[in-house]
């Protein structure tokens, strides 16, 4: 007659717990949507708002007067810079990140082999996601002047020395074609800061590769499979999923990088209290990178989707 009342009871106790647990889980989303409402929807729409309005700084506040896309139109056809600037940073990641996913794979393939000393190999490499902040990234590569540390040259210039473009030149190989001997100075000076922007996709090009069962490399081998002929046959496949994630993480590292030009033009732009121009700079480097995102990943969507085939 009392197991009734027990397992009701048993039961309040059960929903009541669980009731607990959607409220915890409501309050973490609670404190997250207030966090994204007031820091960053709030300035998104205010930065959409001043590309269309002439922002003039008062005493205290920013007095706007709504102007249309003229702001746009003064950053496309007036400005001298800003133009230039994208096209310059389009074209850096449209050569570098290939170079960076064909390292970050050729690195992970390594990895991914036993060796002695394997654990510190991954987190030399994986050093850089760790300290990659704009002044230690400057100093390494020898930009001493933008950091105000004018007393490191000697520490950067080990790091800054054209080793690689000296060694090219020395082996007769800038003796080329213009263009191509451009192209390879261009890659050869930009060396460490391919390595040091690889960090994250060699992680994710590892997971990828752990990711391949025991049986294909045993099922390969017992096949006579060569090392090249696994490597497209098996390895390829298994990562190309992952090909797409460090191509979309690329280019926007590329794109949000601070020390790329766009970026410091907008920068530019704000400490001068050009609020509006800078919102209008904003919104077109918005517009192209997601533009440059869905055309990437169509693309290589479209490439996934045969070789899943």
């Amino acid at each position: 007659m009392s197991t009734e009342p027990e397992k009701s009871g048993e039961k309040r106790r059960i929903m009541s717990y669980q009731r607990r647990k959607s409220l915890y889980g409501y309050g973490f989303i609670g404190l997250w949507l207030v966090g994204t409402i007031l820091f960053f929807l709030v300035p998104l729409g205010k930065s959409l708002w001043y590309s269309f309005c002439d922002v003039s700084v008062d005493p205290g506040a920013l007095r706007t007067e709504f102007t249309g896309i003229q702001n746009y139109l003064t950053v496309l056809n007036e400005d001298p810079y800003y133009t230039e600037y994208l096209g310059s940073v389009l074209l850096e990641t449209l050569w570098k990140t290939p170079l960076i996913l064909v390292f970050s794979l050729f690195i992970a393939v390594l990895l991914n082999q036993k060796f002695r000393g394997r654990t510190l190999a991954r987190a030399v490499f994986f050093l850089p996601v760790i300290i990659a902040t704009g002044p230690v990234f400057r100093i390494i590569s020898g930009d001493m002047s933008s950091t105000g540390n004018t007393g490191a040259e000697q520490f950067s210039t080990m790091f800054s020395a054209d080793l690689v473009g000296d060694l090219m030149q020395f082996l007769g190989i800038y003796g080329m074609s213009d263009s191509m001997s451009s192209f390879i100075k261009t890659v050869a000076d930009n060396i460490f800061g391919i390595v040091w922007n690889s960090g994250i996709q060699i992680i994710l090009f590892l997971a990828a590769l752990q990711n391949i069962p025991s049986s294909a490399r045993e099922a390969a081998m017992m096949e006579g499979a060569t090392s090249w002929e696994y490597f497209w046959k098996i390895t390829f496949p298994y990562v190309t999923p992952f090909i797409l994630a460090n191509l979309i993480f690329t280019v926007i590292d590329s794109f949000t990088n601070p020390m790329n030009s766009v970026m410091n033009r907008i920068s530019t732009m704000r400490s001068q209290f050009d609020f509006g121009e800078a919102s209008a700079m904003a919104w077109i480097y918005f517009a192209v990178v997601i533009a440059a995102i869905g055309i990437v990943t169509a693309l290589i969507n479209r490439s996934i989707y045969y070789e899943n085939e």
